[in-house]
């Protein structure tokens, strides 16, 4: 079994639990942006419509929200990433999240295809239904050389 399909078949057989409790939401991958466009191009990382699928499991506090998140996405270098991980949010105000993660990625754009472990720091904006995600990923020689932007939606029912 590949990779990409033991952690679906994970997502898969948490899926059940987690959606009676209320707090599954389902991410909904989108875009990315690069800032240094030409060289995202010339590495051949300068893909910005990445599909993709996963599920966020969501465990609501007063200050602070913690989360599971899971998934798999077209990635900037037109390969197959896939990813688990978990963190938490801050909540500065009703709509604001502030947080951080640490995730296993997993994809032949990145680190010479080997999986790593990486902090990943983002900010969401949350409505009631969908919350607009905005992660930050720096530019770390050894992983990704462009500095970027990647947004994508999280679903709740």
């Amino acid at each position: 079994m590949t990779l990409r399909a033991s952690a679906l078949l994970t997502l898969a057989l948490y899926a059940g639990p987690c959606a009676a409790q209320g707090d599954l939401g389902l991410n909904v991958y989108a875009l990315s942006y690069h800032f240094d466009r030409e060289e995202a191009e010339s590495l051949g990382h300068d893909n910005e419509v990445n599909p993709g699928l996963g599920l966020r499991y969501r465990m609501p506090g007063n200050n602070f929200d913690s989360f599971l998140d899971g998934g798999a996405y077209r990635d900037s270098g037109r390969n197959t990433a896939v990813y688990a991980g978990g963190g938490f949010f801050w909540k500065p105000t009703e709509h604001l999240r502030v947080g951080a993660a640490v995730a296993l990625f997993k994809s032949d754009t990145y680190n010479n295809g080997d999986a790593f472990v990486a902090p990943v720091p983002l900010v969401a904006y949350e409505w009631r239904r969908v919350t607009l995600n905005v992660v930050y990923i720096p530019k770390i020689e050894s992983i990704g050389t462009v500095n970027t932007l990647a947004f994508w939606l999280t679903l709740w029912p």
